[in-house]
């Protein structure tokens, strides 16, 4: 059975939109089989992209594990000066993400790139956001949270949204050794949202 955290070329398509909508602004993102939320945006990308609208992301934001990109793509919709990296291992995933950024007319300011985690990364951001693959286990997910101090700016923030059933409190511990802070940006329905700072 495939997931859609892994590069699956065989599955068959059958696309379909996901419709949503944040400061009266209506989405549709294209999206198929074998990707992530495939039939509607999740409740843990929708409260970090509500989340992490108002804030100052900097110029430079990565979007790890894009999917479809609803949270990228929404991010820099609304911040007309940020630039995105979209990444993640699943090509069909990234098609679809690098439609839904051209029919957003953000192609100028969106990069859409495969990598397996940060193996294909270059350079360092403001922001790395990411709603983690938590069914690809630790291995996966954690590395997401170690690679971030080597691919931040001093002052760059790693943003991401854990359910408390899934760990979240571990999460927020582990964050804590890796950066020596960590924040509770909110808390919704079991989701957490939490922010770690490279000093």
């Amino acid at each position: 059975m495939s997931h859609y955290f892994e590069n699956d070329e065989t599955l068959e398509s059958s696309p379909r939109n996901v419709y949503y909508v944040f400061n009266d602004v209506n989405f549709s993102l294209e999206s198929d089989t074998g990707v992530f939320s495939k039939n509607k945006l999740d409740k843990g990308s929708e409260l970090l992209i509500e989340t992490l609208l108002p804030l100052d992301l900097g110029s430079n934001l990565l979007d790890l594990g894009c999917g479809i990109g609803p949270i990228g793509l929404t991010l820099a919709y609304f911040h007309p000066g940020l630039n995105v990296t979209c990444s993640d291992v699943n090509m069909r995933a990234l098609g679809l993400c690098k439609r839904n950024a051209a029919t957003l007319k953000l192609g100028q300011r969106v990069t859409v790139l495969q990598s397996d985690i940060y193996t294909e990364i270059e350079g360092k951001f403001d922001s790395i956001v990411s709603n983690p693959p938590i069914r690809a286990g630790k291995r996966v997910t954690y590395e997401i949270y170690r690679g971030a101090l080597s691919h931040l700016v001093d002052g760059g923030s790693l943003y991401v949204v854990i359910r408390k059933q899934q760990g979240a409190m571990s999460v927020k511990t582990y964050l804590e050794e890796l950066f020596g802070n960590v924040a509770v940006l909110a808390r919704e329905k079991g989701y957490y949202i939490l922010k770690a700072s490279k000093k």
